[in-house]
């Protein structure tokens, strides 16, 4: 096997490969964070079974590696199920259903976290249990889960590196293609680590900024 140096084109390789990670990344985490907060939702109005279901499946989801699961469904469904599922296929459902599952638990504490005394109150005043739900729960609960939600995110970020065993050229396994063809681990996988550090500081920065927008709408004002 004959090993070369770097090139201009690995550049482009590796802004590939990021664009393949920030793209199932951003996909995965708006399936998520729609399904973790449908499930809360499902958990306030207390629907029988469903709810007990949905906590059953998000404690699976949550306490199982992300690894064990993405093999799960890349190779498990289809020899279950006898249907095809393509790598992309496998790494959304997988990183969607583990991103809604912390989203979960995330919404559940953020509604929880809400005064009952407030809840009782609006519904004293006549507010139906959907008006509670969207005008007294949620904006607090918004406002208290958005930190949990942001770390949840930078971590999920780290996660789609998982992607590149089953076959997708994420930045991860374009990092292992140049580290086999130059044989320059540690210059390699540096740039592959800062690229997922920008990506990672650039959500969080993000998220800082939108907590304070919301933290600074709710705060009290005095009368």
């Amino acid at each position: 096997m004959r090993y070369t140096s770097f090139t201009p084109y690995d550049a482009v390789l590796l802004a590939q490969g990021l664009g393949t990670s920030l793209a199932v990344f951003l996909a995965t985490s708006a399936i998520g964070l729609v399904l973790g907060v449908a499930w809360a939702v499902v958990r306030f109005y207390r629907v029988p079974i469903l709810s007990q279901g949905l906590t059953f499946l998000a404690e699976i989801l949550k306490n199982s590696p992300v690894l064990v699961q993405l093999f799960l469904v890349f190779f498990g469904l289809p020899a279950f199920l006898k249907i095809n599922v393509t790598p992309v296929e496998a790494a959304i459902i997988t990183l969607s259903a583990n991103t809604a599952a912390f989203v979960f638990v995330i919404a559940v504490a953020g509604v929880e976290a809400v005064g009952r005394d407030q809840i009782e109150a609006a519904r004293v005043f006549g507010l139906t249990r959907w008006q509670v739900l969207r005008r007294v729960v949620a904006p607090q609960a918004v406002a208290f889960a958005i930190g949990p939600l942001v770390a949840l995110l930078v971590n999920q970020l780290q996660v789609t590196s998982l992607i590149s065993v089953i076959g997708i050229t994420d930045l991860t396994k374009v990092g292992n293609i140049l580290n086999l063809r130059t044989l320059k681990p540690f210059v390699v996988w540096t740039v592959v680590g800062l690229l997922y550090y920008v990506a990672a500081k650039l959500v969080a920065h993000l998220g800082v900024r939108l907590e304070r927008r919301l933290r600074a709408h709710n705060a009290w004002r005095g009368l």
